[in-house]
């Protein structure tokens, strides 16, 4: 059985317990569709994301650093599997080696897109970023909202988790008022 075939059947047998009838017009194909969902949002799973890191340019000796920021990301809490969403701001200060932004953007998809924890994502992107460049210092910011702090549970929506992560020789006060700025 398929793994979308897995996901389909066990849809269909959470829609049967929670007292519906996976039969009605509009839940038939629910199952299918939620499997298919599932296999986007995670198909992080089993990727490495230094991946997409291993194509850098070398770049004459520069000391300053080099930030994109505001990625937008989305990722599964994989306590709730509930979503979480936000941005993500990543600085690194090169060692001789750049990578392109889009290649930043696509590590912190395969990481988001896996059951996730926003400590978990934000640690393993700075780990990702340090291994894969060697750069003198990464830092990492990351400011989400979790739907399962506003659906169930405090239901709290507006508010936000912010969680960092520096690795090596890395301006962190710069970094912070550099991102901070609109």
């Amino acid at each position: 059985m398929s793994q979308e075939e897995q996901i389909a059947r066990a849809v269909h047998s959470i829609l049967q317990a929670v007292g519906d009838d996976p039969k009605r017009e509009g839940l038939r194909l629910t199952p299918q569709r939620v499997a298919r969902t599932y296999g986007e949002l995670l198909d992080g799973i089993g990727k490495d994301p230094e991946e997409p890191l291993s194509t850098v340019f070398e770049e004459e000796t520069r000391n300053g650093l080099v930030i994109l920021k505001a990625i937008p990301f989305f990722s599964m809490c994989e306590h709730h599997l509930l979503p979480f969403y936000g941005r993500a701001d990543i600085g690194y200060v090169p060692n001789g080696r750049v990578a392109g932004a889009s290649k930043l953007a696509r590590a912190l998809d395969i990481l988001a897109h896996r059951l996730q924890l926003q400590e978990r994502l934000t640690a393993s992107l700075a780990d990702a970023i340090y291994h894969a460049l060697s750069p003198r210092g990464v830092g990492v910011a990351v400011s989400a909202e979790h739907l399962c702090m506003i659906v169930r549970g405090v239901k709290k929506p507006g508010s936000a988790v912010v969680t960092t992560a520096y690795r090596g020789d890395f301006p962190q006060e710069e970094f912070l008022a550099l991102v901070q700025r609109g």
